[in-house]
């Protein structure tokens, strides 16, 4: 691994921050690797829900900008953030830790959501990407049915 491995992790990570926080699907997924390990720690039974589409595993630099499209189309962006609160660097391996506050457009219900993202940089782009996140905030907020109160 070169010296200087965990600071081009944090540049790299800093950048597809910053890119997601833009919000263009097609140039956040240039920062990934034509393959990727890409998880979402769902239960499986939640796993390709007609009212989250997004919350699926992927494998390919086009899956990254499919998710961040669907993701964007299901939610209200005037009434989104992100907190980042930490970046914890290891060699090529970044943890990013904070909270996503949304509002789900099918259901006008807003959450907030804790989340860890690991992710693994290579050669300047991301192979990895595991995401965990509180998912019952975002079941309930997509729920038509649910409670008005998701977290």
């Amino acid at each position: 691994m070169p010296i200087d491995a965990p600071a081009a992790t944090r540049a790299v990570v800093e950048e597809l921050l910053h890119r997601i926080g833009a919000g263009y699907p097609e140039s956040i997924a240039q920062m990934y690797a034509e393959q990727v390990d890409w998880k979402l720690d769902w239960p499986e039974a939640e796993h390709g829900r007609a009212a989250t589409p997004w919350i699926r595993h992927r494998s390919t630099r086009a899956d990254a900008a499919a998710h961040f499209r669907d993701l964007a189309e299901h939610h209200a962006p005037e009434r989104a953030a992100t907190e980042i609160e930490r970046i914890f660097v290891d060699g090529r391996d970044a943890i990013v830790l904070g909270e996503i506050r949304q509002t789900a457009r099918s259901t006008g219900r807003a959450y907030r959501a804790r989340f860890a993202l690991h992710l693994t940089v290579e050669n300047g782009l991301v192979t990895r990407h595991h995401v965990y996140e509180d998912s019952l905030a975002v079941t309930q907020a997509f729920d038509a049915k649910g409670s008005s109160e998701a977290r």
